[in-house]
């Protein structure tokens, strides 16, 4: 299963997201929330991003490659949701704007294109 490939890339990208968080917390002596400290905001503003948008993109991915569609279209849009994603992270954890709007762009336009996908590889003569 290809998805498996992306989830298990993007399962990195959520750990190291998390081991800002982590550090953040720790030099910053904060159990709790952000405790009004900037870089901690930042880190988990980054986790919480990754977090919204890679499990229901993962989700609409699985079902398209359950449903039929090439795989080098997966493979396509795959990659081109690490990049986004990766760009993303990068973005915020480095105050970068364009990063954070391209990564936010391609994280979009990737799960435009499973939505269409999977309503055009979606099996109507088994739904009734």
């Amino acid at each position: 299963m290809v998805t498996a490939l992306y989830a298990s890339l993007l399962a990195v990208l959520m750990i190291w997201l998390s081991v800002q968080v982590i550090k953040q917390r720790r030099s910053n002596q904060v159990a709790y929330a952000d405790g009004g400290v900037e870089g901690l905001q930042i880190a988990r503003s980054a986790h919480g991003n990754a977090v919204d948008y890679i499990p229901i993109t993962l989700i609409l991915m699985a079902l398209v490659e359950f449903n039929g569609a090439p795989l080098l279209w997966i493979h396509a849009l795959g990659c081109t949701f690490i990049v986004g994603r990766v760009l993303h992270a990068h973005g915020i954890l480095f105050k970068k704007f364009k990063g954070r709007v391209w990564g936010m762009q391609l994280t979009l336009v990737v799960m435009l294109g499973l939505i269409v996908s999977n309503l055009y590889y979606l099996p109507f003569d088994r739904l009734f």
